[in-house]
């Protein structure tokens, strides 16, 4: 079993951005009923002011071969990698994988606080879900995070466990991220790598065999707390991926780069993929 440690890290974006875009994906999507089913992409505001968190959050998150009974893992923080199976009335869905919990569905109630909806048809239909694992009690689900669960719909859930998500985002595969990057971009995504180069606290790259065609990934926007990663160290980053436009993420994000920097970021990434990263998971194997 992986365990993940969590950091937090202000990207710059205007308050509340990423959470919000968390079900936005740009894809052909089905929503869940009650909603619409749009193409709405998650663009990042104006620049903010970065201000200092102060100490990172820090806690275990189980991920991986997580192959016991979903009930092992109560009362722990786990993060999943799953297909999209179908969605249970406006709050809760499945998700499936192989290696995950002996291969069950996964009951996912989702506490992000925005709209979720399902890929269907695009470009991959893997997410990532984090949260903690609870046995449901409808009624007390419903009082802690505000959502309208009734008897009808969730009633077969009663007792039983569940994830109640804090973060959903898009989880592509390698291979289809290297595909069709294009598919990605302006949309929150977890992507998984190693730890490359280090241009200063907060701007680094990750790497990974196939990953956007083998090369390098740019990452930008993940201050404070950075400059204790390793070089290789394995993590997992959530962020928004977008095309490298200088005279864009000089607007959008209160970035601190040094003209020589500035130079180097262009000439090797302009028109690349970089991913602007919201929180970061270093990898405990």
């Amino acid at each position: 079993m992986t365990t993940l440690h969590k950091r937090r890290f202000g990207a710059g974006f205007r308050g509340g951005a990423f959470a919000l875009a968390l079900a936005a994906f740009a894809l052909t999507a089905c929503e869940v009923p009650g909603g619409t089913t749009g193409q709405d992409q998650a663009t990042p505001g104006p620049a903010a002011t970065q201000t200092d968190p102060g100490e990172p959050e820090d806690f275990d998150i189980q991920v991986g071969d997580l192959t016991g009974n979903l009930e092992d893992y109560v009362g722990q923080e786990v993060s999943v990698r799953g297909e999209a199976v179908e969605s249970i009335g406006e709050n809760a869905f499945l998700v499936r994988d192989d290696q995950l919990f002996g291969g069950q569905e996964v009951v996912v109630f989702n506490a992000t606080g925005a709209p979720l909806i399902l890929p269907r048809g695009g470009a991959t239909e893997r997410l990532q879900v984090t949260g903690q694992v609870r046995e449901v009690v409808i009624e007390d689900l419903a009082q802690e995070y505000g959502l309208t669960l009734d008897e009808e719909t969730y009633g077969n859930y009663e007792n039983s466990p569940a994830i109640i998500a804090e973060s959903v985002a898009l989880a592509p595969e390698p291979g289809e991220i290297s595909d069709n990057p294009e598919a990605f971009y302006d949309q929150p995504i977890a992507v998984e790598g190693a730890v490359g180069e280090q241009y200063e606290q907060g701007t680094f790259t990750i790497t990974q065999d196939q990953l956007f065609g083998g090369a390098d990934v740019l990452v930008v926007g993940a201050t404070p707390g950075t400059g204790d990663l390793r070089g290789a160290e394995e993590v997992v980053i959530t962020g928004v991926l977008r095309p490298y436009v200088a005279a864009d993420f000089e607007r959008d994000y209160n970035l601190t780069w040094d003209e020589g920097l500035q130079q180097t970021i262009e000439a090797e990434y302009s028109e690349k993929p970089v991913l602007v990263a919201e929180q970061i998971y270093p990898l405990v194997r």
